[in-house]
């Protein structure tokens, strides 16, 4: 018989449901559990150990095209990505650069030729390779990349490059030891002109592991975490490499060194090269939201034995998650889990379908990227947020390795700038927002884009997303009549959220226009850059409720659907809350609403309590793999 906890779990496995579920079957086995303590050569090995083990499960032939050897479903790798993260984050990371990175490089960028000589090989760990795009003076803003890639037609190769100190490829995972061939991105040079960033591959070692000639590796030395990663630093002194090595999809140079591309401007080009590559960051976002799902589990199982005071003389002891504070700690994260669950849900399917070409749209294509960017922040940071507040309700026992939060806390902290840092992806969505999507300003200089999004229309973020239709069709659907400002209502839910962003869009394009009046557009934009940031951060959690609302309807079964329909009100509540200054000052709210909105929680909260451990249930981590020994040892015990 299926439990209230298996139904929420299947809504949130979402489309890969199959998949998760063999996940959860191999993941358990002890060879891919996290071993605290290991010295870093000893993870290292281990990790690489484990990433062998994988091949075996069939887990990296999801991210390929079937004529390359894979089974072509690109949402089955960035869902298997996921489940990676409740066994070992470090094998996650390595999986990815692997697979996902490189391979990913290989196949998206290459052609014929380089599927057939690499794919196979790299599926197989018959080679090994890394993803070298980031330089140490360089990490979010790839477009100035310093390494060079010159092409010297009187041999017909490419001579790649370090011209500086700060073109050093740097914080590379795979560099320091086990990649034999990397990725390299670097500023194309052809009859003295540059073409902007282009992909090469690059050689890096021999069958020994020594460098080749012109290849400098180097370790970055011990990290806060994942430690079965090698992160390494990569210097180019004139490696020349064939032709060939030129992962040519989009553009090309014939043997004379006559460049072509049937993408004429640079700009253009380069956003379609990442744009190809957007599974990395789809697959960091959700990676960092299951590590926080593997930490709330632990913290709220926790709760639930763990005992505390007692209420009266004679009486036992009460378990922690009986007391307020104690669930007003755990449960708005859990909702917070529920609602980024779904919202990663519905980001994978869009990404399938344009990957596997069921969506060839270029507008989608550009929405995906947008909103990868936007939740990668949010479940990032929700991530950090998350897994510290899981540890200090544990208490110092939270604080022993063996009880694995702690290592959860130090491997998921780098996320919040891998594949980008947050604030970097929050701007890039605000300033998706501020041109209206209007296809034409992508390569548009600091002035131009000024200047467009200051005339924008107004209310343009419902107009363009379709959210009047979504408010709509809830006010039409519901039983009662829905009051204005009723905020256990969804349809005012998603109105509030939906004005909150609005507003904010309009603003900062106001500010960006008066700005600009006054001064350069540097200024004018970097005057309203919080101002930008904050309407970003709007627009995402639009769309997460907005995901977490349609999720609701994927439940089964009454019971669970009820309970998920109060833990999205406490999702609502609580985010009202922790913005409630914004709202009281911009007159969205006044004080003694906001003052329901803080008794709305705690009322939710009590709601909640008797199901908690069915919301854990739900969020889809088995207990034999959270591996934390303060569930059963002395830390706790059981009623008398």
């Amino acid at each position: 018989m299926t439990t209230t906890g298996e139904f929420l779990r299947d809504a949130l496995d979402g489309p890969w449901k199959e998949v998760r579920d063999q996940c959860r079957e191999y993941l358990a086995s002890d060879i891919f559990a996290t071993e605290p303590g290991l010295d870093t050569q000893t993870a290292r090995a281990r990790t690489l150990k484990q990433m062998q083990a994988l091949v075996d499960t069939g887990y990296p032939q999801h991210g390929f095209r079937r004529e390359n050897g894979g089974t072509g479903d690109a949402g089955a790798a960035v869902a298997g990505f996921e489940m990676l993260a409740y066994a070992d984050l470090s094998l996650t990371v390595k999986a990815g650069v692997q697979w996902g990175l490189f391979g990913g490089a290989v196949e998206n960028l290459g052609t014929k030729t380089h599927h057939d000589k690499y794919i196979r090989p790299l599926i197989n760990l018959d080679l090994l390779g890394c993803f070298a795009m980031t330089e140490s003076g360089h990490g979010s803003d790839v477009q100035q990349l310093e390494t060079t890639a010159t092409y010297d037609p009187a041999t017909q190769e490419f001579v790649i490059n370090s011209p500086t100190p700060s073109s050093r490829k740097d914080y590379i995972g795979g560099a320091a030891e086990h990649a034999s061939v990397a990725a390299v991105f670097a500023q194309l040079i052809t009859d003295g002109e540059g073409h902007g960033v282009h992909c090469f591959v690059v050689p890096l070692r021999d069958e020994n592991g020594n460098d080749l000639p012109g290849v400098t590796t180097s370790d970055c030395g011990h990290k806060g975490g994942l430690l079965g990663v090698d992160n390494g630093r990569i210097m180019f002194d004139n490696v020349r490499i064939p032709r060939e090595n030129l992962l040519n999809r989009y553009a090309d140079v014939a043997e004379d060194g006559t460049y072509s591309s049937e993408i004429e401007n640079d700009s253009r080009r380069f956003f379609t090269t990442l744009g190809t590559l957007v599974r990395g960051r789809v697959s960091v976002g959700g990676g960092a939201a299951a590590g926080a799902r593997v930490a709330l589990s632990i913290a709220a199982r926790y709760a639930l034995k763990r005992r505390q005071f007692r209420p009266a003389k004679d009486e036992p002891e009460n378990v922690l998650f009986d007391y307020l504070v104690h669930q007003r700690r755990l449960l708005p994260l859990i909702a917070k889990s529920y609602a980024l669950a779904f919202a990663q849900n519905e980001l994978v399917r869009k990404m399938h379908l344009i990957q596997t070409g069921q969506n060839v749209d270029p507008e989608g294509q550009r929405a995906l990227e947008k909103q990868a960017a936007g939740l990668k922040a949010a479940q990032t940071w929700h991530a950090t947020r998350a897994i510290q507040e899981a540890r200090e309700a544990c208490g110092g026992a939270g604080y022993l390795s063996e009880n694995r939060i702690v290592t959860l806390k130090a491997d998921t902290d780098v996320f919040t700038t891998f594949e980008g840092d947050n604030h970097v992806l929050t701007q890039l969505v605000a300033k998706e927002l501020l041109t209206a999507y209007a296809d034409e300003v992508r390569d548009y200089a600091a002035s131009d884009w000024i200047r467009f999004a200051a005339t924008m229309a107004r209310d343009v973020v419902r107009e363009r997303s379709g959210v009047r239709q979504m408010i709509q069709t809830l006010k039409d659907r519901s039983d009662e009549t829905v009051e204005e400002g009723d905020l256990s209502k969804r349809a005012v839910q998603l109105q509030l959220f939906a004005d909150r962003e609005d507003y904010l869009v309009r603003t900062a394009a106001q500010r960006l226009r008066n700005g600009a009046k006054e001064g350069d557009p540097f200024t004018a934009f970097n005057n309203a850059q919080d101002h930008i940031i904050k309407a970003g951060s709007a627009h995402i959690d639009r769309l997460i409720l907005e995901s977490f609302i349609d999720g609701l309807d994927l439940i089964q079964d009454d019971e669970a659907r009820e309970i998920a329909e109060t833990l999205c009100d406490l999702y609502v509540y609580s985010e009202v809350e922790a913005d409630r200054d914004w709202f009281i000052m911009h007159r969205f709210m006044s004080v003694e609403r906001a003052k329901a909105v803080r008794r709305g929680v705690n009322e939710l909260c009590e709601k909640l309590r008797p199901h908690a451990l069915t919301l854990v249930e739900g969020m889809g981590v088995p207990e034999s793999m959270l591996r934390a020994s303060m569930l059963n040892d002395a830390n706790v015990y059981e009623r008398e």
